[in-house]
């Protein structure tokens, strides 16, 4: 059973000392109406009260649900939030993707980080990530996209435990009982997308990746052999999003 309340007061106290360290005293994070997000606006209310802010950037393809969810939320938690619509910036490129759904996608994430960053700047605050850990070793996140941040408080938390978290800060039913979707085109969900259950997933990631299990003990366990296979790709076909870029090194002489 996972003390939610340790873990609680570990990811606050984590926040304060981060941001304190960066020497800035606000935080900005992207609210999309999901899980991840509203975890971590929860978190960061209880850590900045206000002096942190989320920002809502829809797009043509984002679900009114999504948006109703988001704005739900922070009038729950009492949270400033704004708006930033970023359906134009999108479709000023969106006739060089050739309708390719994944492009238009990674396209969109990688606006809404550049929106995010420059509101940081407006306001002197830090991007706070919204990342968990079942998404980080798949590599389920675009790079320089939803992925980039200053810190990621919930980057140790699988999704499926998340959903018990969720509970324990108070977010809201709509937003724990909807499907798991990154919302980038009508219909998506990320479970349909990967194949499989986060909690299935997960269970096969913690001891694949925690405990340092074999795959053949992992199969022996009653785990889908295909399953198994697809982890170990993705997490070794995607490790490289979690590195900073590599730089050459130079012998001057």
């Amino acid at each position: 059973m996972i003390n939610w309340n340790h873990i609680e007061e570990q990811l606050i106290d984590f926040l304060k000392k981060q941001v304190e360290k960066i020497g800035l005293n606000r935080v900005t994070v992207g609210l999309s109406g999901g899980l991840d997000s509203a975890v971590v606006a929860v978190l960061c209310k209880k850590a900045f009260d206000k002096n942190m802010s989320c920002v809502l950037m829809p797009s043509q393809f984002s679900s009114q649900s999504s948006i109703d969810d988001a704005k739900k939320l922070c009038e729950k938690f009492s949270i400033d939030y704004e708006v930033v619509d970023i359906s134009a910036m999108v479709n000023a490129y969106i006739d060089k993707m050739d309708n390719d759904k994944l492009r238009i996608g990674n396209y969109s994430a990688r606006v809404r980080m550049s929106v995010l960053y420059d509101i940081s700047s407006r306001d002197s605050s830090i991007v706070v990530g919204t990342s968990n850990k079942s998404e980080l070793l798949l590599g389920y996140g675009t790079i320089f996209g939803d992925i980039a941040c200053a810190i990621n408080p919930i980057g140790e938390i699988y999704k499926s435990d998340e959903f018990e978290f969720a509970k324990h800060l108070g977010v809201i039913d709509e937003i724990i009982n909807k499907k798991p979707s990154a919302d980038l085109w009508e219909g998506q969900t990320d479970e349909d997308e990967l194949g499989y259950t986060y909690k299935q997933m997960d269970d096969a990631l913690k001891l694949l990746v925690d405990d340092n299990e074999n795959e053949e003990e992992i199969i022996a366990l009653g785990y889908e052999k295909k399953l198994v296979d697809m982890l170990k790709y993705r997490i070794k076909a995607n490790e490289f999003k979690g590195k900073l870029p590599v730089i050459a090194n130079i012998k001057w002489s």
